[in-house]
């Protein structure tokens, strides 16, 4: 078991994301939340998961120089790509609106990072899903923000709420990757990371 193994050191995670806390406490792992602000701005030529690549290593810049020999750091970030741009989390519920008639009837992809950092390494992994969302009203996509304000999500919606119940009419790839984290790739780097200690 990846617990077992992952023992001897401390995890830590560099988010105030609750998915992926929930994520992590489901893989029965013991870990620690630290959290440092950063601003997420990436150069502008970066294109899909040179974009997450780069804000999820950005992300561990903070804490570099305070990792232990046995402390592995997690920092990641998602982005949800349409039409050759990134559509991050929106500012109010009107751009929430906008946001989700762009996706309604279409398809995007949800792209996540993960960077994994220890005091002497770092390995960043991605992964993307495509989603293909059904034809939306004005009346059900108003009724989810209200509902649910997903203002803190990129894309402006959560696959796990009630408009990816009625309104996702098919995926392709990792469904936990679009809740916010890939666990399967999570997972398998961090083995292969506890293994080469």
């Amino acid at each position: 078991m990846l617990s077992e193994r992952l023992k001897q050191f401390n995890i830590i995670l560099g988010s105030a994301s609750p998915r992926r806390q929930n994520f992590l406490k489901e893989l029965h792992l013991e870990f620690e939340i630290r959290l440092k602000p950063v601003k997420e701005i990436y150069p502008k030529h970066l294109l899909r998961e040179e974009i997450t690549d780069h804000l999820s290593k950005l992300k561990a810049e903070p804490f570099i120089e305070s990792l232990k020999p046995r402390d592995i750091l997690i920092t990641s970030d998602t982005i949800v790509w349409q039409n050759t741009k990134a559509i991050g989390k929106p500012k109010n519920k009107e751009e929430a609106f906008t946001m989700i008639k762009c996706l309604s009837d279409n398809t995007h992809e949800v792209i996540t990072s993960i960077c994994f950092t220890t005091s002497t390494s770092q390995i960043v992994k991605n992964t993307t899903t495509k989603v293909i969302f059904r034809d939306l009203t004005d009346e059900e996509i108003w009724f989810y923000i209200n509902t649910y304000n997903p203002l803190d999500k990129a894309g402006a919606y959560g696959i796990q709420e009630w408009i990816g119940a009625i309104g996702i009419s098919r995926i392709e790839g990792s469904y936990n990757n679009v809740v916010g984290l890939p666990t399967h790739l999570f997972y398998e780097t961090l083995i292969n990371i506890a293994n080469s200690f």
